[in-house]
């Protein structure tokens, strides 16, 4: 994998309310190719991502990809087909609850707790804490009840606002102590009187923990006011506000557990999040969002009910089920909203002011903030763009690398100008980095080689980019035979395709302007100025 250097030395700073966009831009150095060794800006801590790399003082490197296939974040979601999926019948549904609990060996409040936590964690993946900040839990006296108290304490440590209405409270020491939980982190509790008619005027979200998969007859007071209360959300049609979100847990309180809402006037849940395996009822659910939650379910139990359940990606608590809801595009849009951006803050040395950014990002705790879009065109001016990994900077550059036989390295080959861009949406800012390219030495490219992993000098090996081959197959046996091959510990040598570029950004920028948001690029509903900073040549 080659690496590429991009150098530069002024910045252009385009300000919006909350988006920044940055441009990096240094004169041309030398041509000739890179053979000293460079001290990166970046930290040397080994908690940082750079850590062991920059103990070399090498500029850094990375792959020439985004490796995100070898971990799951907890917010991705899997959308599995419902017709594949199993779902239990009521009798199912009980002796299933009554194996984990018997010889399986689980505890009322372990199951609780999974279960609960399964509910917020899907909660939180549709729901932003800007728009659904407020959130209303409804406990009935049962087990799902308790399951509700358990969201609500969990949608607490995520950053929620949550308010618990618990009318029948259960006397055992299970529910008494979530309830002395959520006491102890100062979440009110409401009586069904303190609650407004229109729970909308309220709360943003409201969580339906009223009754599971057990619960028969007809419900009694106060829920069967509750349940009315979240089925009149639906006919709420006040002018420039929208009704709360109704999410239920299991099944929708008041629905039959096999034949769903049988009378049409039941509640119709805007999410549904089916725990252990759907229930009958759930294949009636018509809300845009049903997940699976409760990550717990033994093989014994999935071989005794032959179920055929979604597998969870990652650490994930929740997987969605059946397709996402259609989303308008040209309607999606966010408020940008950061602290003021001030001209006299800029750093005058545009490395530093990049150092500073990126202490920003590091100290917000972003994943992967040295992910970066590389843009390159060749002779034909066609352009295309990448993820790369940035892996090291200083005063002449940055540093990442690629195979040789890349699109990229051909697109280099024939056109040295290229242009990176960092995208920080945690802190509403980009920067831009715009110029040349060059090789880096032999040497530096030796180095950084031997210093990667030995699986991933095999890799480099193993796949020469954009090459084709007969198959997948293909290249999962050249792996094999290098492996083995290399088994004795031997020196790994660094293929001739591997190797890397150091490069020069040129270009400068000289304006100070404002622009309004609706003829940029970047288009706001409000807070819309765009600030342009120069930082001048040093």
């Amino acid at each position: 994998m080659l690496p590429l250097l991009g150098k530069t030395k002024t910045m252009i700073l385009t300000y919006s309310s909350s988006f920044i966009t940055h441009l990096l831009a240094l004169p041309p150095t030398s041509a000739s190719t890179s053979t000293r060794p460079v001290s990166s800006l970046l930290h040397r801590s080994p908690q940082g991502f750079f850590g062991s790399i920059l103990r070399y003082k090498l500029r850094g490197y990375c792959s020439s990809r985004v490796n995100r296939g070898e971990f799951m974040a907890s917010n991705i979601k899997v959308v599995q087909n419902p017709d594949s999926i199993s779902y239990l019948n009521q009798r199912e549904a009980a002796e299933v609850d009554e194996i984990l609990m018997g010889p399986l060996g689980f505890s009322v409040d372990q199951l609780m707790e999974l279960a609960g936590l399964s509910v917020a964690t899907a909660i939180a993946e549709v729901y932003n804490l800007k728009d659904y900040n407020r959130v209303l839990t409804i406990c009935g006296p049962g087990n799902n009840g308790g399951d509700g108290l358990v969201v609500a304490r969990h949608l607490y440590h995520f950053g929620y606002k949550p308010f618990v209405c618990y009318p029948k409270r259960t006397a055992k020491p299970l529910y008494t102590g979530l309830v002395t939980q959520l006491e102890s982190l100062g979440i009110p509790f409401l009586s069904v009187d303190d609650l407004p008619m229109n729970l909308s005027e309220d709360f943003n979200i409201l969580v339906d923990a009223m009754f599971g998969f057990s619960f028969h007859g007809t419900p009694r007071a106060p829920f069967d006011d509750l349940i009315q209360r979240l089925v009149n959300l639906q006919n709420y049609n006040e002018i420039n506000k929208k009704p709360s979100v109704i999410a239920s847990i299991d099944i929708p309180s008041g629905w039959h557990v096999e034949e769903g809402d049988t009378n049409g006037d039941g509640i119709k849940p805007d999410m549904l999040v089916s725990l252990t395996a759907p229930k009958l009822c759930a294949k009636k659910f018509c809300g845009s969002h049903h997940f699976l939650g409760g990550r717990f379910v033994p093989p014994s139990i999935v071989d005794k009910f032959n179920l055929h359940l979604p597998s969870y990606p990652g650490s994930c608590m929740c997987v969605r089920i059946g397709k996402a809801p259609q989303i308008d595009i040209s309607s999606m849009r966010e408020n940008y909203i950061s602290p003021e951006f001030r001209e006299e803050e800029v750093d005058p040395d545009p490395f530093l002011q990049f150092q500073k950014w990126f202490d920003d990002v590091m100290a917000a705790g972003l994943k992967e903030p040295n992910a970066m879009a590389l843009c390159t065109a060749g002779k034909d001016g066609k352009p295309s763009s990448r993820m790369v990994l940035l892996k090291g900077f200083d005063k002449d550059g940055f540093v990442w690398y690629t195979n040789y036989g890349s699109r990229k390295a051909k697109d280099l080959s024939e056109n040295a100008n290229a242009s990176l861009l960092f995208y920080w949406d945690g802190l509403n800012r980009q920067v831009r980095i715009e110029g040349s390219v060059q090789k880096v030495s032999e040497e530096e490219s030796e180095h950084y080689f031997h210093s990667r992993p030995r699986g991933s000098q095999i890799g480099a090996i193993a796949s020469k980019q954009s090459t084709v081959i007969p198959g997948r197959d293909f290249l999962h046996q050249e792996y094999k035979d290098l492996e083995a091959k290399f088994s004795d510990g031997a020196l790994i040598p660094k293929p001739e395709y591997w190797g890397g570029h150091p490069g020069c950004m040129i270009g400068y920028v000289i304006f100070l302007k404002k622009v309004d948001g609706k003829s940029d690029v970047w288009l706001h509903d409000y807070h819309s100025l765009h600030h342009h900073y120069k930082i001048p040549k040093f």
